[in-house]
């Protein structure tokens, strides 16, 4: 307390023997104004206000004037989010059910989203852009609590913080404690990353968070930018549509949609103890690669699966079974909506390890199975599977339902799967943002059995595809790469080195 007390004294004498007289008194009047708008507890204010004070002393040694900061930093762009007590709080949504459910001790559904931006990362910009952007993402700003009959997400007021990158990505978040984040925002060199509890949203409602922290750091250094393109209005009211559970919407049809299956072929190599302990990206041309695809006939997601279950196969030692890939389906294409929560399903498609051969005689099969799989119709049905399934618990206590849920976890839980391709096509920034960002990448946490799990996204001519391990085999990395390499697309491949050996 003491520390924090000086340090909030030193930046504002930096600050006051800066400015010229007249500022002075522009200044006090400032903090005056902000102090309006920051009433919670002695900590989390004085937290906030030196975060302002950061971001001022490091705009004025720029030669930036008082008055262009004061404009910046207005602190009625906060609202009333810091001023007035936390009441709010929100059910999970269907998808979002189960994530508390089935975790045991050191396993968290995650994903992971980064920017790279042309120049390296202010922190102190950064910890401001997010003080200004997470009024707008109501459901992000929670604390995840334990009911009598299910678990729920609790408003909470404070200063989230940014962090400098210095650990293993995708590692579990404390979300036990009184008031904790249920997401992270990461910077390392010229990077911004943000990691999510799956819980609070899915790759959509996350990378519209991303693109929108983006878009106020680049304002607060003088880029404006337009609300457009997944680019949120920081100073507008989050809106009923954009926090609302989707699931509850649901025309329920007839006909099940099951969740369970038989247990998936495994890539070889052991599981490491530290999960992940690699993350690799193959960085390649998007056009190239869609060129590639539709001269074969099929599209970009297919593509990828056909090699995949090549590579797949190449790295099991088991020559009978099936090899199953999950792949998530924004539901957001067939029922339109603004929702920032889980709103996606998935299907499964499935290949015997025997008729995993060349990828001509694979593709018609795969571009069939995700035709008739992520159709409306059969998604519709899981969406429907789903309400129905936790609408009959809804009156069982957790205490009884929690471990019923780990223990059918346990038993199959990814175990059903071979691996994961989440592909979020071609993403696009207003134009204003266009000069200062150099692409975009996408991962999935590591899955507790399947071996490697890709995650792809594209920014221009920059198509970035991703692979979390939970094995330091190299054999599915290595034989994708010379797979589609062989096809002629060049791959520029980058990533970490072992966290674990």
């Amino acid at each position: 307390m003491k520390k924090q007390k000086l340090k909030l004294q030193e930046n504002q004498t930096e600050i006051i023997n800066i400015l010229t007289e007249s500022d002075k008194e522009l200044y006090q009047d400032f903090l005056n104004e902000l102090k309006l708008h920051v009433r919670m507890g002695k900590t989390q204010s004085n937290l906030l206000i030196d975060d302002f004070n950061a971001g001022i002393l490091y705009l004025l040694k720029t030669g930036t004037t008082f008055n262009e900061i004061a404009e910046r930093l207005d602190p009625e762009r906060l609202g009333g989010f810091y001023a007035s007590p936390a009441t709010e709080w929100y059910p999970l949504d269907n998808a979002a059910i189960v994530y508390p459910l089935s975790m045991k001790h050191g396993t968290m559904p995650m994903f992971r989203m980064s920017v790279y931006l042309k120049e390296d990362v202010i922190p102190e910009i950064l910890q401001l852009a997010l003080d200004f952007t997470i009024r707008r993402f109501p459901t992000f700003a929670t604390t995840i609590k334990q009911g009598v009959f299910w678990h729920y997400m609790d408003s909470t007021k404070r200063r989230f913080n940014v962090e400098e990158e210095d650990d293993i990505p995708l590692r579990p978040i404390k979300v036990g404690h009184t008031g904790s984040q249920s997401f992270r925002l990461l910077y390392y060199r010229n990077r911004i990353s943000a990691e999510y509890f799956h819980i609070i949203t899915d790759g959509s409602g996350g990378l519209i968070f991303l693109k929108t922290i983006t878009a106020e750091y680049l304002r607060l250094l003088g880029v404006n930018s337009s609300p457009t393109k997944g680019v949120l209005d920081t100073t507008a009211a989050a809106s009923t549509s954009e926090v609302c559970n989707e699931f509850d919407k649901t025309e329920l049809q007839d006909g099940v949609q099951g969740f369970m299956g038989r247990l998936a072929v495994q890539m070889s190599g052991k599981p490491t103890f530290v999960k992940p302990c690699q993350i690799i990206h193959f960085e390649m041309d998007s056009n190239q690669l869609r060129e590639l695809a539709h001269e074969s006939g099929v599209s970009v997601s297919t593509y990828l699966l056909d090699y995949m279950f090549m590579a797949g196969k190449f790295a099991s030692q088991k020559a009978e079974g099936e090899f199953r890939i999950q792949v998530p389906v924004n539901m957001r294409k067939y029922y339109p909506s603004d929702t920032l929560r889980n709103f996606s399903m998935y299907f499964s498609c499935d290949m015997a390890m025997g008729y995993i051969t060349d990828f001509e005689d694979m593709k018609d099969n795969i571009a069939e199975q995700i035709k008739f799989k992520s159709s409306k119709e059969e998604m519709t049905k899981m969406m429907s599977t789903t309400v129905k399934l936790i609408s009959s618990l809804k009156y069982v206590p957790l205490i009884i339902k929690k471990p019923v849920v780990q223990i059918a976890y346990g038993f199959l839980g990814d175990r059903i799967f071979s691996s994961y391709l989440s592909n979020l096509g071609m993403t696009e920034l207003p134009e204003e943002m266009e000069p200062y960002v150099e692409k975009f990448d996408f991962e999935l946490g590591p899955s507790e059995s399947c071996r490697a799990s890709c995650a792809m996204i594209s920014y221009k001519d920059k198509a970035v595809l991703s692979i979390t391990k939970i094995t330091a085999d190299p054999s599915f990395e290595e034989r994708l790469y010379q797979l589609l390499t062989q096809q002629g697309l060049e791959i520029k491949v980058s990533g970490s080195a072992l966290y674990e050996s």
